[in-house]
């Protein structure tokens, strides 16, 4: 009996079409947003005859020949087979996975490379960046932040670097949060080496992303091409420990050119490992010391649901809060309302409607006003 074996899968040729282009020598991120721009579509690129190719400012001949060589989707064919068998998601800008708030940046990637679930919830982002050679300090606080913006709700991202970046993950892998580790090179040539256990770990607890194919070795041009992706994903970007000269600093350029929220976290006056973050608050960057610091900065913020539409939460300490909770909440507004109202308005026992009041008051989502009246808090 011949034993059954899978099905070999079948790839949309327009996925084939931009793995391929990803894979043709001298192409970057800019050039095939260009490219995409000049002809439409990764397959109508792949069809242009190399003249046409050389046109387009940026593309040299030994580019053009390398998109123009028909074994280039053979190639593309065989990478997708690869990431088929080892699990590993191929996401272009289609795809009801790929991130919303990168597709808004200035050359998004064509292709994500996942290893992992990414979820509605990992909107809600924040990432936390810093310096590989830390202090115990920055250690410290990248890991209690981290852990703090998890237990919020927040979704926690970084580069899976060693120093601020390995604190940052393992901080919201502790407390039970999700993370999500931007990589420069392959989802399946981790780097460091000595980082393979952690990166499993985030694997089951969020996601690997990379635009780089598996098997990319981490080259040091790659890193500033990644940090990109790390502040595109993010609502805002924290930056712990950094040097005058620290690639973090990179990450929060392009966190502001985005229009992400950047912030620092400050270190003792005369320490040398934390200059950078000094300089940044210097020039106008919102000083952080705690969760609440963040929360107050980036206020009411639109979610995704599991629906095609969003709710907007007036903090994410909401997307923490149980049924029971978060249908008490929906009764207070922005307009004081009374006890009795809310009183009414709950399907449930009155006890519990004052139980979760006091809880939700003391989780500082809503205030208690004279006369027994009740608002968001602010």
């Amino acid at each position: 009996m011949i034993p059954n074996s899978s099905p070999t899968p079948e790839f949309p040729d327009e996925l084939l079409a931009l793995v391929a282009l990803s894979l043709a020598a001298g192409i970057g991120p800019k050039l095939q947003s260009a490219l995409l721009e000049h002809f439409g579509t990764a397959r109508d690129v792949l069809l242009q005859p190399k003249d046409v190719l050389l046109t387009v400012s940026g593309i040299g001949p030994k580019t053009a020949t390398s998109i123009t060589d028909k074994g280039l989707l053979d190639e593309a064919s065989a990478l997708l087979l690869e990431c088929h068998d080892l699990k590993v998601d191929v996401l272009d800008q289609q795809h009801g996975d790929y991130p919303q708030r990168l597709k808004e940046i200035c050359d998004p990637p064509t292709v994500l490379y996942r290893k992992g679930v990414l979820l509605p919830q990992d909107e809600l982002a924040i990432g936390i960046v810093g310096s590989r050679r830390c202090t115990a300090y920055g250690r410290r606080q990248a890991e209690r932040m981290a852990a703090a913006l998890s237990r919020a709700g927040f979704t926690i991202v970084s580069g899976l670097a060693r120093g601020i970046d390995a604190a940052a993950h393992r901080g919201a892998l502790k407390s039970g949060g999700r993370t999500l580790a931007i990589l420069a090179s392959g989802v399946k040539t981790i780097y460091p080496p000595e980082h393979d256990e952690l990166a499993n770990e985030i694997s089951q607890q969020g996601a690997l992303l990379s635009e780089m194919p598996l098997n990319q070795r981490p080259l040091p041009g790659l890193f500033p091409q990644r940090n990109r992706i790390i502040s595109g994903v993010c609502l805002g970007v924290i930056v712990i420990e950094a040097t005058k000269n620290s690639g973090a600093l990179y990450t929060a350029r392009h966190a502001l050119e985005q229009g992400r929220e950047v912030f620092a976290l400050p270190g003792p006056v005369d320490s040398l490992a934390s200059a950078g973050c000094h300089d940044l608050i210097r020039d106008g960057v919102t000083l952080v010391r705690n969760v609440d610091d963040v929360l107050s900065e980036l206020g009411p913020l639109p979610v995704p649901s599991t629906q095609s539409s969003s709710v907007t939460i007036h903090s994410p300490r909401e997307l923490v809060l149980n049924v029971q909770e978060t249908e008490v909440l929906n009764h207070v507004t922005s307009q004081p309302v009374g006890i009795d109202e809310i009183l009414r308005s709950c399907n449930m026992e009155a006890s519990r409607v004052l139980a979760t009041l006091t809880i939700l008051e003391m989780r500082r989502l809503i205030r208690r006003l004279p006369g027994n009246s009740f608002v968001r808090h602010d």
